[in-house]
């Protein structure tokens, strides 16, 4: 597996925190990914084979070859059905809703083709993407089809950004009266702001922010035991940790690191 991330042109800094791909030859037993919340959402073309996604009820199907997924409430298990090539937009938290002419809510645990959400353009991007050839002539389609969607950039929330910078900087242990403090507003106005931009709480935002932190020193292995691991991320004590993550991933720490890592620590380790 060949995963790489690239920067992000200076016009688009301030919504889009990255692109990123993922190259990998066919295996004749693809293996399930879990894939689990990081807060982001993400533009996604399939220049390969396409993904299957699975669902809780035994059923799955083949995500769009190009797509919105919006904010995942908990895990979701992906395959491949061939090659992967796969390139992504990684959206910060807060930077898909000035695209979008639908509520980022509407989007919650979606793959939602490009077609639907952006009509003909959609569809044309997808295909200029997939016919392109180096990674760089496809981001730079991306980035000039998202400049001519950003119609009103000041649509940007600036009070709910600075929230989410807060919550990034605490790795996600502050408690919300304190981050409302922080941030000079009111708590319920700012959970409201949040649900409007992002799509989640900012409780929900702050959970899945310690949880990518955790991961990422689990992967690194910058921990002595699994105790001292829950204490540094601001968990109560080891079952509380272990509650929060199953909650998240649907399996304890210790399952989902001997087979589910793969892309999981790819994405928590991507700046």
């Amino acid at each position: 597996m060949h995963y790489q991330v690239h920067p992000v042109s200076p016009e688009l800094q301030f919504f889009v925190k990255c692109f990123w791909t993922l190259e990998e030859e066919a295996t004749a037993e693809p293996v399930k990914q879990r894939v689990v919340p990081d807060g982001c959402m993400e533009m996604i073309f399939h220049c390969g084979e396409l993904y299957r996604q699975y669902f809780t009820d035994g059923t799955s199907l083949l995500q769009p070859r190009s797509f919105i997924f919006g904010q995942i409430s908990n895990y979701i298990e992906i395959a491949p059905t061939g090659v992967s090539n796969i390139l992504a937009a990684r959206f910060l938290p807060e930077g898909l809703a000035p695209f979008l002419q639908i509520p980022v809510t509407e989007l919650e645990n979606k793959a939602v083709g490009l077609e639907l959400l952006f009509g003909p353009g959609g569809k044309e991007l997808e295909e200029k993407v997939i016919a392109a050839v180096h990674t760089g002539e496809r981001i730079g389609l991306i980035e000039t089809f998202l400049l001519s969607q950003l119609t009103a950039p000041a649509a940007i929330d600036m009070i709910t950004r600075e929230c989410v910078d807060i919550i990034l900087r605490s790795q996600g242990q502050l408690d919300m009266t304190t981050l409302a403090g922080k941030a000079n507003i009111n708590r319920r106005n700012m959970e409201r702001r949040f649900v409007s931009a992002i799509g989640m709480s900012p409780k929900q935002l702050s959970r899945v922010v310690r949880l990518q932190t955790t991961i990422k020193m689990l992967d690194q292995q910058q921990f002595s035991s699994l105790t001292s691991l829950a204490y540094e991320n601001g968990y109560y004590d080891q079952a509380h940790f272990i509650r929060d993550f199953k909650e998240f991933a649907g399996i304890s720490p210790k399952s989902f690191f001997s087979g589910n890592l793969k892309l999981a620590a790819l994405f928590a380790s991507a700046e």
